[in-house]
């Protein structure tokens, strides 16, 4: 008896460890090209977006300018659709076009940043809701603003409602020539607020993206309509703040993330209770570089379903340039793209993981339904000659076992 005792206490040993093997993953890390400069009729493909619908479905959108000369070139939004967790992709298509006359918004003219037969399509936010539905935003010329949506995983796209009277609103306050909502992906708070960061401009100043001012626009009614949030910050407080991330936190706060030229280089942060009114004074995040260029955040996981609060964040790592020409407020090399992890909600950041060494720029975050996080980011082309430019726009998928080198294997 005892002699049969010792066999099912070694197997049920070896059984245990065999379950613990199991649930340990290997470290992954895939990349794949869906959009690649120069072909299919445009010169470049940039602003990369990617969310995640209920059912798992993954929508990376961007957009395709024609010429790749200016942010103001012909610029159409196209999307592709991966149902197998972004490892395989269908065929891109274009997504928004406003029926009608269109007209060039004057500022880019007066700075001879565009033609008069140039149409901008730009800056797509989309947002996952947890009913399936996904919500998508896009601004035309700068200057107008539209909404539409999708009830079939992104296969199919109602018409677009301008829904530019929310950026009226903000007239009174600060007098835009120039908007843009995201761009990358906006959220769904627990409470059901779908809430979008923007960015406004006069237009008077560099590129007419210059001088520049953030707040949010929200919807507290799935979509249907849409309000003004509080002006978050704005020129000279911080130096031309831009294009923002957003992540809900633990607490039930809101977190902005932004980009701005200020003299700190580091990622400035604001804070607010509903994600739409009384932002925080701006704070600098030490551990967050800011090269100058958008960033991506993401919530990886929470305590109750997977065992740790988790967020990302991804931009390039730098502050360095070739040209040795670092001086405050002055952009730096777009290179090394790297994924942080923080278990605080953003009070440190102790994981920080090289995703692209080389040239690398925009990104946006999202979580597939396995519990795989998918960056689709900007990176150089694959003619070693361009290698600083942006060639292609790639998602990479990888694990927290790959992300913590093994040191964080998540809830299983």
């Amino acid at each position: 008896m005892k002699a049969f005792a010792r066999i099912v206490s070694s197997l049920t040993l070896a059984a245990g460890l065999f379950a613990l093997n199991a649930s340990a993953a290997e470290p992954l890390l895939e990349k794949v090209d869906i959009f690649e400069a120069g072909k299919d009729g445009y010169a470049l493909y940039r602003i990369p977006g990617i969310v995640v619908t209920k059912k798992g479905t993954v929508l990376a959108y961007c957009e395709a300018r024609r010429t790749g000369k200016s942010d103001w070139d012909t610029i159409d939004i196209m999307l592709r659709r991966s149902t197998d967790g972004g490892k395989t992709w269908d065929a891109m298509r274009k997504i928004a076009d406003v029926p009608g006359p269109k007209t060039k918004n004057p500022v880019a003219l007066a700075q001879k940043l565009g033609n008069t037969n140039d149409v901008t399509y730009n800056n797509a936010t989309a947002i996952a809701d947890k009913d399936g539905t996904v919500h998508f935003l896009f601004c035309l010329e700068y200057c107008r603003a539209f909404y539409m949506q999708s009830k079939d995983e992104g296969a199919t796209w109602s018409a677009p409602v301008e829904v530019t009277a929310a950026f009226d609103k903000f007239r009174p306050e600060y007098d835009w020539k120039v908007i843009a909502t995201g761009p990358a992906h906006g959220i769904q708070l627990k409470k059901g607020r779908l809430v979008v960061p923007v960015w406004l401009s006069t237009g008077t100043g560099g590129h007419a993206h210059r001088p520049s001012a953030v707040s949010v626009i929200y919807s507290d009614d799935k979509g249907k309509t849409w309000q003004r949030g509080d002006m978050v910050v704005e020129d000279p407080e911080l130096k031309n703040p831009s294009e923002t991330i957003v992540v809900e936190l633990s607490d039930g706060r809101t977190m902005l993330n932004i980009r701005s030229e200020s003299k700190e280089h580091r990622r400035a942060v604001s804070y607010s209770q509903d994600g739409a009114t009384k932002w925080s004074k701006i704070q600098f995040e030490e551990a967050l570089l800011e090269p100058v260029c958008m960033a991506s955040i993401i919530r990886v996981s929470d305590e109750k379903t997977g065992g740790k609060n988790r967020i990302a964040f991804a931009n390039p790592d730098n502050l360095t340039r070739k040209d040795g020409k670092e001086k405050p407020e002055m952009s730096r090399d777009r290179i090394n793209l790297s994924v942080k992890l923080t278990y605080d909600e953003g009070k440190t950041w102790p994981v920080n993981r090289l995703l692209e060494e080389g040239f690398s720029g925009y990104s946006d975050l999202a979580m597939a339904k396995d519990g795989t996080i998918l960056c689709f980011y900007e990176r150089g082309s694959t003619d070693a000659k361009s290698g600083t430019k942006t060639g292609r726009l790639s998602v990479a998928r990888f694990n927290l076992e790959w992300l913590t080198d093994g040191k964080d294997g998540g809830k299983r």
